[in-house]
Parts: C-alpha cells; sequence; structure tokens
C-alpha cells in the first residue's frame, strides 16, 4: 500500500510505498484488547496492604467490662469494628502479572499501527528537520501536519535538540520506531512517523515471526 508523504510544512511532496503486512493489516480488536490489558496489568506494583487485627499494634486489654455497662460486647480496641482498628479483606501484596506471548504482542501492534493508518491519524513526514530547535518551532511544525489532541511523534533520524525542544510540549510523547506498544498507539488520536521510523519498523515486525532459539552447549562431564 501506500502512504502520502509529507515535508515540514504539511505539503505533500509525494507518496512512498509500505508493507502491506505492517500498515496494511486486519484489525483485530479481541487482540488488541487482550495486550492492552495485559501490558496495564504489568505496570501495577501490587504493593498495596493494609493491617488485619492481628498486625494493629495495641489492643491488649479488654476494652470495658464484659457485662454490667449496658453497652455491647467487645474484646480488643482493634477490631475491625473500631476506629483504627483492623481491616478486613483488604488489599495484600501480590503479583498483577499477565503473561502475552510475544507473537500476539506484535500482532496487536501491527493491528493498532494498520488501523491509524487506514483512519487517515497517521502521518509520515520525510524528515522532523525544524528551522531552529524551539519549542514554538516544533509546534509550528506539527501543527502544519495535523497533529491532533494527543501526539505520538516517531521522529527517527531527528536531531536531539529537535528532541529536546519538543519536551515542552503538552499531550506529546516522543519514542524510537523499537518502542512503539499498542497502548501507546490507542492513546493517541494522531501518529507522526519520519520516513527513516518506518522504514524502521517494517524491518522490526515486517515479515514472518520466527522465534529466536537459544542453542545450548551440549558439555559431557568428565
Amino acid at each position: 500500500m501506500e502512504l502520502q508523504l509529507r515535508n515540514i510544512s504539511g505539503e505533500v511532496t509525494g507518496s512512498i510505498e509500505v508493507r502491506d503486512d505492517v500498515f496494511g493489516a486486519k484489525l483485530n480488536p479481541a487482540l488488541i484488547h487482550q495486550a492492552l490489558v495485559g501490558q496495564l496489568a504489568n505496570r501495577r506494583q501490587g504493593t498495596a496492604k493494609t493491617k488485619t487485627r492481628a498486625e494493629v499494634s495495641g489492643g491488649g486489654a479488654k476494652p470495658r467490662p464484659q457485662k454490667y455497662t449496658g453497652r455491647s460486647r467487645q474484646g480488643s480496641i482493634r477490631s475491625p469494628i473500631w476506629k483504627g482498628g483492623g481491616v478486613t479483606f483488604g488489599p495484600r501484596p501480590r503479583s498483577y502479572k499477565h503473561r502475552t506471548p510475544k507473537r500476539m504482542r506484535r500482532s496487536a501492534l501491527i493491528s493498532a499501527l494498520s488501523g491509524k493508518a487506514r483512519e487517515g491519524s497517521l502521518v509520515v513526514v520525510n524528515n522532523f528537520d525544524v528551522p531552529e530547535a524551539r519549542t514554538k518551532a516544533v509546534s509550528e511544525a506539527l501543527s502544519n501536519l495535523g497533529a491532533g489532541a494527543s501526539v505520538l511523534l516517531v521522529a527517527d533520524g531527528a536531531s536531539a535538540e529537535v528532541l529536546r525542544a519538543a519536551r515542552n510540549i503538552p499531550r506529546l510523547k516522543m519514542g524510537p520506531s523499537h518502542t512503539l506498544n499498542t497502548i501507546d498507539l490507542l492513546n493517541h488520536r494522531t501518529v507522526i512517523m519520519t520516513e527513516q521510523a518506518v522504514r524502521n519498523a517494517e524491518d522490526i515486525w515486517g515479515g514472518r515471526f520466527e522465534r529466536k532459539r537459544v542453542a545450548v552447549s551440549a558439555g559431557v562431564e568428565e
């Protein structure tokens, strides 16, 4: 398939041929959802913890006599029904790790990237060399390229000064092509990629998936 190629002023200068297996794949919402849930789950620390009545300090003495006070029977001030007492069924440290196979993560990313290209939210620019490395110049360049409310900028080949000037722009996230992931593609309305980033993405995710085999040396003990 072909994608329009623009310059830094937003003008269409031509088109580039891209791989259909990376930018023209079929949309798979169920696979994208599964990869998204796994990525969000792996971000959770799982360190939230509350103390039970056995872990709260104090409460060794009986707060009041068992009988003849007209009040309820209480054995400890650390009971869950007392203020400052333990918590019943509170969170405990646990692992939220969600294992998503590499093949599924790869297919979900390709499906999301193809969806951006299909709906016209993917903008390909020949390079991202703004005239001067200033935040105002970078913001004008993004406006010329039709950036939406939130932008994911994949500017492979751009200078470090330009990328540093773009850090002050709100709702703009930057990253190289090899760090693309499903959640970033879904969280940003517009994806701007340089031509070099497109080619790098094709080299990384194009073609048939092949699992890397680890060579195990068979050593014989004497």
